[in-house]
């Protein structure tokens, strides 16, 4: 299967305060934490899109197939960065025929999650295969080409959730519990902290 991956890192973490794609969890930037997932699916193109503060967060001596693409337009809402990294992919890959949408504010994902999507996809033939935590499905999400030309006109605020809403009964869900756990707000970040440095912390001997 052609797969591809987009990461959404446009946004400017306006209720962090500072790029959230810069903080780091265990020794990694939460950005390269995204690509490594990513990377990890064997021979898939990514396309990392950014917007805002996108000099700052521009990482270095990337993948050779890591396409980062910027999307002017990051403002009017996450459906354009969908956009713009799909058309990047089929740009570098017109024969694609699935891609799994991936943000980098989600510090507990593995590429054992994105390898779900891709083998629930190829065993079940379903054209949406989407992580499903609290309660709903959301991303990664994987799309198969049938649904790329809904994905091609979104627009503002429209973003993968609503692509997911509108083909919930064709969708599978991959259990993915620790999806529900992202960074939005400086007590997000201290509570991932926290909770990271408690599960690390060394046996009392008393």
């Amino acid at each position: 299967m052609n797969l591809g991956t987009v990461i959404l890192a446009a946004g400017e973490s306006a209720r962090l305060g500072t790029p959230k794609q810069l903080l780091t969890f265990r020794g990694v930037t939460l950005l390269q934490r995204a690509l490594d997932n990513a990377l990890a699916l064997p021979e898939a193109p990514v396309a990392l899109v950014l917007g805002a503060n996108a000099d700052q967060v521009r990482p270095n001596d990337l993948d050779s197939r890591v396409h980062i693409v910027e999307n002017p337009h990051w403002r009017e809402g996450m459906g354009t960065s969908l956009r713009t990294g799909l058309q990047a992919l089929l740009e570098a890959q017109p024969d694609l025929e699935a891609v799994i949408f991936l943000v980098c504010d989600q510090p507990l994902l593995a590429p054992a999650v994105l390898r779900d999507l891709a083998d629930t996809h190829t065993q079940a033939g379903a054209p949406l295969v989407a992580c499903e935590y609290g309660g709903i499905l959301g991303v990664p999400a994987l799309f198969a080409r049938a649904l790329f030309p809904e994905l091609l006109t979104l627009s503002g605020a429209r973003g993968a959730r609503d692509v997911i809403r509108a083909h919930q009964r064709e969708a599978i869900g991959v259990p993915f519990e620790a999806g529900a756990i992202d960074i939005d707000t400086p007590a997000d970040y201290e509570r991932l902290k926290h909770a990271h440095a408690h599960a690390h912390a060394p046996a009392s001997t008393a």
